[in-house]
């Protein structure tokens, strides 16, 4: 099972991509999580470049998409909404069919967020009819360093909760396929 883990963020030193790389050193046998943080390299979306003058960066964003079984997000919350880099990758698969019916579910790098959480929650579900509104993890990392973050997830709590939700992922994303 391939599942790609999405950034929201575009800081090189992100908790969100520290995260998700650390839930993709637990995966659990048949799990391939591969982690896209490359919100920040794509460009504004237009519906200009769409098709033959789509970016190289986009077509690649939409080609991990196409072969991954499964989507996970992990975003940080700015001014209480969506970073702007993720509403744009989002902007880009509007028109196309990589997210439409694929597993999505969210996971979150911090205590706090709600709002952004909430907007998150009705972007995904209007892209894809497979967004889960149950399978969330939220792991509260904020200002830890890579390192840390690993061992957090390696807590007793925190790696009994993260390894359910990925198991309870990998239900999910076969349910739908």
């Amino acid at each position: 099972m391939k599942i790609l883990a999405i950034s929201g963020s575009a800081r090189r030193q992100s908790t969100n991509t520290a995260l998700l790389v650390a839930l993709k050193a637990i995966a659990p046998p048949g799990m391939e999580i591969e982690v896209y943080a490359g919100v920040g390299e794509l460009p504004v979306f237009s519906p200009d470049l769409e098709g033959t003058d789509e970016p190289c960066s986009v077509t690649r964003f939409k080609a991990a998409i196409a072969r991954s079984d499964g989507v996970l997000v992990c975003s940080p919350e700015y001014v209480r909404g969506i970073p702007g880099g993720l509403k744009n990758a989002i902007d880009w698969l509007v028109s196309g069919d990589q997210i439409i019916g694929r597993p999505i579910a969210l996971v979150h790098a911090s205590h706090r967020g709600e709002d952004m959480l909430q907007a998150l929650r009705a972007v995904l579900s209007t892209v894809s009819a497979a967004f889960s509104t149950t399978l969330f993890l939220r792991v509260p990392v904020l200002g830890l360093e890579p390192e840390e973050i690993f061992e957090v997830l390696q807590s007793e709590v925190h790696r009994a909760e993260a390894d359910a939700f990925l198991a309870g992922f990998a239900v999910y994303c076969r349910s739908i396929a």
